[in-house]
């Protein structure tokens, strides 16, 4: 196939409390934001939010499987990966941070790395 300028491409999947759970279980990510309804119910959210990697994910896939993605270096089965984030902006006014981050192999070699907005969050406080 040959690349344009401009092609897109577009995958479209509808999240669920078992894909929430299965990430966890990967991932290990469980914040209570994802599975405490009374905390995430005091947050600016309101209800529980998916994990951001379920989110990426489906960036993952659409690179993977309809456009030419970006790849830096691979990850093989039974390496060891790492990952780094460092805050490198914090908003003045907003609750959001920006993130330079970087995921390496056991043999120091980067596997990927970039920039990531995230938001900075916290339940109200119940009075």
């Amino acid at each position: 196939m040959s690349w344009q300028v401009g092609q897109r491409a577009t995958r479209q999947l509808t999240l669920t409390a078992d894909h929430v759970e299965r990430y966890a279980q990967i991932s290990g990510d469980r914040n209570p934001l994802h599975f405490d309804e009374g905390f995430a119910a005091r947050t600016k959210f309101g209800r529980l939010v998916v994990q951001g990697g379920l989110t990426t994910g489906l960036l993952h896939a659409l690179a993977a499987m309809d456009l030419p993605g970006p790849v830096t270096a691979p990850v093989f089965v039974g390496d060891t990966i790492e990952a780094e984030g460092e805050i490198v902006e914090v908003h003045p006014h907003k609750p959001v941070t920006r993130l330079r981050v970087r995921v390496t192999r056991q043999d120091g070699e980067t596997v990927l790395h970039g920039h990531a907005w995230c938001y900075t969050f916290r339940p109200t406080p119940t009075t």
